[in-house]
């Protein structure tokens, strides 16, 4: 039998986050909405990352809501570390990237949220952030979740 943790499907997102003209993008399934007014998300970001690190200092990031067929994108975003691969030079190879509200993000999302940092937490192997909703957009209803990791073996919980 599963843990309760990993019965669940939950929607798989990537954090944008800059270290001054680079992008980085990860893989995000620690995200939850906490606040309908003000509209406010937690999200919880793995230590020792090029995104944690990129974070600590910046207040504002895009979270993205991946689409279903963005489904290869995780090995890249999720199990490579941005601070040993250069995400941001394979996002522009691939022509990966579009402007959107003046922050470079990943084209054909499912959604988009401009994220304020509000506050963070250290806990255990993440850290929390709170985040204020600046803006947002929404694409397409086919969301990419963890069942779609778990049918393509991208993820064995």
């Amino acid at each position: 039998m599963k843990k309760a943790w990993n019965m669940i499907d939950v929607p798989v997102y990537s954090l944008v986050t800059y270290d001054g003209e680079k992008v980085n993008m990860n893989i995000c399934t620690y995200v939850t909405p906490v606040s309908m007014k003000p509209k406010q998300y937690v999200v919880g970001v793995y230590h020792k990352t090029r995104s944690l690190r990129n974070l600590l200092e910046n207040k504002s990031v895009v979270l993205q809501l991946l689409h279903k067929s963005q489904v290869k994108l995780v090995n890249t975003f999720g199990k490579k570390s941005g601070i040993t691969y250069d995400k941001d030079h394979y996002l522009r190879r691939y022509h990966h990237l579009e402007n959107w509200k003046g922050y470079e993000v990943l084209r054909n999302t499912s959604a988009r949220l401009l994220l304020k940092k509000r506050w963070l937490k250290v806990t255990g192997d993440h850290t929390l952030f709170l985040f204020d909703v600046v803006a947002h957009q929404s694409f397409d209803q086919e969301i990419l979740t963890l069942q779609h990791l778990r049918d393509n073996r991208i993820v064995r919980i």
